[in-house]
């Protein structure tokens, strides 16, 4: 059965907003727990991919992008209509705002407490373009080769690698991004910083596409005949 378009939005509102009540919510706790930033970095990044495993392993069947870009991505390549595009961004953009907030109220912290932690420069820049382009080649090349009972495994592996080797530590995504500057924690964003990340986070997706097109062409059929 094809789940509905409320169920897709629920399931995008509520797994972005875990995902992001993860995110900055394991950064205030590293940050209690060890002045060292390696560690925090390592424990922001462990955590997160962990809530991606579970949190895509349980909401696919529904709806598990919990990312604009992904979602535009679909929307390109025809997998979703113009619809059901723009319903579940407003969705993952809404969800990751209210995962702020119960971050940082969980926490003891403001709301909604703007964040000024400035993240700028052709470096970080260059690290988002990265970052979500192997993000969205991990999760199209995951689906067009029949393989989407992978994904939750490829996408927490990519993006705890490239919180460590990307310089912006792997933001990869429009809806966490505008979520993380509700919480001036480790894990902020200010939000002058986030309209140059957002828009190389649209690059990474086109260069992503740009690459599908040539990798994967045409989606395979999986194991039974199902895609």
């Amino acid at each position: 059965m094809t789940p509905t378009l409320v169920a897709r939005a629920t399931a995008e509102l509520v797994g972005t907003m875990l995902l992001v009540a993860t995110v900055v919510g394991s950064g205030v706790m590293a940050t209690e727990l060890t002045d060292d930033v390696a560690l925090q970095l390592l424990a922001n990044s462990l955590a997160t991919g962990a809530a991606l495993v579970a949190l895509i392993v349980s909401l696919q069947p529904v709806s598990a992008a919990f990312n604009p870009v992904v979602t535009l991505v679909e929307l390109v390549l025809r997998v979703i209509p113009a619809r059901t595009a723009a319903v579940l961004v407003v969705a993952q953009v809404v969800g990751g705002a209210l995962g702020a907030i119960i971050a940082n109220v969980m926490f003891d912290l403001s709301a909604v407490d703007l964040s000024s932690h400035d993240r700028t420069g052709t470096g970080l820049w260059l690290g988002e373009v990265v970052a979500t382009a192997g993000l969205v080649l991990v999760i199209v090349g995951c689906t067009r080769t029949g393989r989407s009972d992978t994904i939750a495994w490829a996408v927490a592996g990519w993006i705890v690698a490239a919180y460590w080797s990307t310089s912006s530590t792997s933001f990869a995504n429009p809806a966490v991004t505008v979520a993380r500057t509700l919480s001036d924690t480790f894990a902020g964003i200010s939000p002058a910083s986030v309209p140059m990340f957002v828009l190389m986070q649209l690059v990474g997706g086109a260069v992503a596409l740009g690459l599908l097109r040539l990798l994967h062409p045409t989606p395979q059929r999986a194991p039974g005949g199902t895609r």
